[in-house]
């Protein structure tokens, strides 16, 4: 894990998910997974729009898709699942930690992914 100190990324951070949450919030691993039935040893993140898109939109809730601003209370790591895959680095700019994220605000409007693009 990076240290929160040791700068892996300055944000703005954002977390795309259909659970229904407040200003104060905080989001924290060891509870189900937007993706699917089992609980996750983390809380994901990203630092750039289009990811959190993806995570709002492919969640398997038939919620609303919301997307977060939200900060890192703890240290966290690139997301492996997408670090080095298909692109060298970490395009995406997407994160994983065991700590707490805590809701910031709601983005309030932001445009979908085309049908072609799901």
């Amino acid at each position: 894990m990076i240290d929160k100190k040791d700068v892996l990324d300055n944000g703005p951070f954002f977390h795309g998910t259909k659970a229904e949450l407040k200003i104060g919030d905080l989001l924290e691993p060891q509870r189900l997974s937007n993706y699917q039935d089992k609980k996750s040893n983390y809380i994901y993140f990203t630092a750039t729009l289009d990811a959190a898109k993806w995570g709002a939109e492919l969640a398997t809730s038939k919620s609303k898709e919301r997307i977060y601003i939200i900060e890192p209370l703890g240290d966290f790591e690139n997301d492996p699942n997408v670090t080095d895959k298909r692109f060298p680095g970490n395009p995406t700019r997407s994160y994983r930690s065991k700590s707490p994220l805590k809701i910031i605000a709601e983005l309030g409007s932001w445009e979908r992914h085309s049908d072609e693009e799901m």
